[in-house]
């Protein structure tokens, strides 16, 4: 699995991981369904005097002492907006390989590589209680380094302990954004427990705006979903309120595993009647899943 290769935590740089993950992945579109989707350039043509030099493939120049333009398949000017759920729910498993925070964060930084390499222009909001970090969407080297700094900083530095109030947060989001956009969420939508009217209205407020959304459902479908667990006492704390309880785990699976699947099918059904993209995300699973998805939803759109 590609998060055994190295601890999280340890990343000493963000930009270089998520350019080897977007790279592999682009390698692994030949071989899919995908092939011939263009994530890079279509062709070179001859550079012209006076045009500009950002675009001219120093390395063909190196070879041939002859500049040439990267001549793109598609001009875009696609926006993104990536949404992360930073409440403590996310920092769910504690002391593993990687957590759901950690994962939405290195998807983020993926996803943004790609923007840049198809010139579409993305912006970051990060949220907990309230909208933590908002920024709007543009396409420069130094908006993307900026971005990575914030990501970074939420990898490295956890503060645990943080209630939610997504559906506040996110309704602040929808009104910030004033261009048509695509809105990616990463969350695991724990907030309110069996009660998601209110976060499907602020959903549905992004989508009155025009917005396309896709909403991953990050979680650990191991422990979080099938709930495998030894069969022997455990204590369980919330992550958001400290509360705690000791259970013997095989004594509550069958019912836990029932409840979390009947609030996973809510989940779908909702997004499905607000048509949002609803994608279930588990970090175990690498960060293809991630990609491939939007490349998929990308494909099938207009902005």
């Amino acid at each position: 699995m590609f998060f055994d290769n190295f601890d999280v935590k340890q990343i000493e740089n963000l930009d270089l991981l998520a350019r080897q993950v977007v790279e592999g992945f682009i390698i692994g579109l030949h071989k899919s369904p995908f092939h011939g989707f263009s994530v890079e350039f279509a062709e070179h043509r001859i550079y012209n005097q006076g045009e500009s030099t950002k675009d001219i493939d120093w390395k063909v120049f190196a070879r041939s002492d002859k500049m040439f333009i990267k001549k793109f398949e598609e001009e875009t000017n696609l926006r993104c907006q990536i949404i992360i759920d930073t409440s403590s729910s996310m920092y769910f498993p504690e002391n593993s390989k990687i957590n759901k925070l950690e994962y939405s964060a290195l998807a983020a930084a993926c996803l943004m590589n790609l923007f840049r390499r198809q010139r579409d222009a993305f912006g970051l909001s990060l949220f907990e209680d309230e909208v933590i970090e908002h920024t709007g969407c543009k396409s420069s080297t130094t908006h993307y380094q900026l971005l990575l700094t914030y990501l970074d900083k939420l990898i490295k530095s956890p503060n645990h302990h943080k209630t939610t109030s997504a559906a506040k947060a996110i309704h602040q989001i929808a009104d910030s954004i004033h261009k048509r956009s695509l809105v990616i969420i990463f969350s695991d939508m724990f907030e309110g427990g069996d009660d998601t009217e209110d976060l499907f209205l602020a959903l549905q407020h992004l989508k009155y705006a025009k917005h396309e959304v896709v909403l991953f459902h990050v979680v650990d479908e191991k422990h979080e979903v099938a709930f495998e667990y030894e069969n022997r006492p455990y204590l369980f704390v919330d992550m958001e309120s400290g509360e705690e309880i000791r259970l013997q785990s095989n004594q509550v699976k069958e019912m836990y595993v029932e409840k979390v699947a009947a609030f996973k099918e809510r989940l779908k059904m909702k997004c499905l009647q607000y048509r949002i993209d609803f994608v279930e995300t588990d970090i175990n699973k690498g960060l293809d899943q991630v990609l491939q998805k939007y490349l998929m939803k990308r494909s099938k759109m207009k902005i």
